[in-house]
């Protein structure tokens, strides 16, 4: 049974399906935007960001009220939310002395849920 899946893992053949290169070139992506949107996944990389977006789906927060939470310094956490927002997943707003944080827009949380969409789905089977 296990070689017959290593087997299935590996093409024997040494045709080129032409059609269907040229279908899948015509659409792919310029070369930038792959660069891109890999270096937005690299983001969701880290289980302290992941945490800090989750957080931030319930409220805006401050770096005192997250650290709090994370059980975490605050310059930690102030490096975290400098890397989400070069990445434009969270944003801020100063209200005197306190700057809150939170999500940039619905399309984070529209990741956050795809992704875990995709572990439920996993854990079904």
């Amino acid at each position: 049974m296990k070689k017959d899946r290593l087997n299935a893992e590996f093409c024997n053949c040494n045709v080129i399906h032409e059609d269907v290169v040229n279908r899948v070139s015509e659409k792919m992506p310029e070369e930038e935007k792959l660069y891109d949107l890999a270096e937005l996944f690299k983001v969701f990389g880290d289980t302290t960001r992941i945490k800090i977006i989750y957080a931030l789906f319930e409220s805006e927060m401050c770096v005192c009220d997250i650290a709090a939470l994370l059980g975490m310094t605050q310059s930690a956490i102030s490096h975290q939310l400098r890397v989400l927002k070069s990445a434009g997943l969270v944003k801020y707003k100063r209200e005197g002395k306190i700057v809150y944080y939170s999500l940039d827009d619905e399309h984070v949380k529209n990741i956050f849920d795809q992704g875990f969409v995709h572990i439920n789905h996993k854990y079904m089977y």
